[in-house]
């Protein structure tokens, strides 16, 4: 769709429809995007014919007018006369108008997708409608959403960053759709048990594309974790080495080991510890298996500089019981790390809340 933009623009202004939310059984995904040109050329879809012919009616007026309109649709009975959806999901689309103004930097996204760069495209979704781009490491403040906008491009996400809340906050911020062009970040989990079935489903809600490794076959069954997105047979370490060997491991990789199992546990951290290109690496289990599993470390050739990157007894300190509070406990520091968030209840901190 971004070529077909591309080759559009020199001939005139087209309205661009995307999805910039979707909940529930919605037919598209954040960032399904849909062209209308002058001529009445359509390209693309939005929702797979639920709602295109009002979203066209809403395109044909921004054309018109130049001014953006966002549509909201939510269920319609399949037998009934309004417009909605009838799988029962709810979706935001943002129709604007696009012009050659935009080809300089709908060039620099084209390029950074060819070279297989993250970047993310960001719209503002009101009036003015500006875009930007934004690409890891950059960090010139833009409108105040910068840092939640590389949130999402960190985890390989679309979606909307700010709500109308936000007008709580000393300095407004707008609400902003990031279309993220990246691909999610990984979460790799070894062991076969309950605490690694719940950190799945929430690695999994917080975007990450979730990986389990057990080498017991018995245990390691799609069926026993289905919020993964992949369960695989085999050592932990062996599984790990060969991702890095294949580039498939970046420094948005988190990597938990959850086996308390030490023939699991000293292969697989020696492996991630050895590597610079995983960002993350933890490892549950009491402050003595800790001190015990670090002298195996150190006899298995970890270095002291590689000890200090584990975050082990993994988790922040929420006085986590059941493996569900256990998983909420350590997404939170991932959540921390990630973001260089400060751990505090909010209410001991100041300033806003969002910078």
């Amino acid at each position: 769709m971004l070529d077909e933009l591309i080759r559009l623009l020199p001939h005139g202004p087209v309205a661009l429809a995307r999805v910039v939310d979707a909940t529930g059984g919605g037919p598209r995904e954040p960032g399904a995007a849909m062209i209308l040109t002058s001529t009445g050329e359509v390209l693309g879809s939005v929702s797979g014919g639920c709602v295109e012919a009002a979203v066209l009616d809403s395109a044909a007026q921004v054309l018109a007018t130049g001014q953006p309109v966002t549509d909201r649709f939510g269920y319609a009975d399949g037998d009934g006369i309004e417009v909605g959806l009838t799988c029962g999901g709810e979706m935001e689309i943002f129709v604007q108008r696009i012009d050659s103004t935009l080809a300089d930097l709908l060039a620099e996204l084209r390029d950074d997708i060819a070279a297989g760069r993250p970047v993310a495209q960001v719209t503002t979704l009101d009036t003015d409608a500006q875009w930007k781009l934004l690409r890891p490491g950059e960090c010139e403040p833009w409108r105040g959403v910068d840092r939640d906008a590389r949130a999402l491009l960190e985890v390989g996400r679309s979606g909307i960053v700010c709500t109308e809340e936000c007008g709580n906050d000393p300095a407004p911020r707008p609400r902003v759709f990031v279309h993220t062009f990246a691909t999610p970040a990984r979460m790799i989990l070894a062991g076969a048990n309950d605490f690694v079935r719940a950190l799945s489903r929430t690695g999994r809600q917080l975007g990450y594309r979730v990986t389990v490794v057990d080498a017991r076959e018995t245990f390691a069954t799609p069926a026993r974790f289905p919020a993964a997105h992949e369960v695989v047979v085999d050592w932990p370490h062996r599984y790990l080495t060969a991702e890095l060997a294949a580039g498939r491991v970046d420094r948005r990789t988190v990597v938990c080991v959850l086996t308390h199992d030490n023939k699991f546990d000293v292969p697989m951290l020696a492996a991630a510890l050895g590597t610079s290109d995983i960002g993350f690496v933890g490892a549950l289990g009491s402050r003595r298996t800790h001190a015990e599993r670090t002298e195996r470390l150190r006899a298995a050739g970890v270095t002291s500089p590689e000890l200090a990157r584990l975050k082990s007894p993994l988790g922040l300190d929420l006085n986590a019981r059941t493996p569900d509070e256990t998983a909420i406990s350590i997404a939170a520091q991932i959540l921390a790390e990630r973001g260089r968030g400060s751990a505090r209840p909010l209410s001991a901190t100041r300033g806003p809340l969002h910078y």
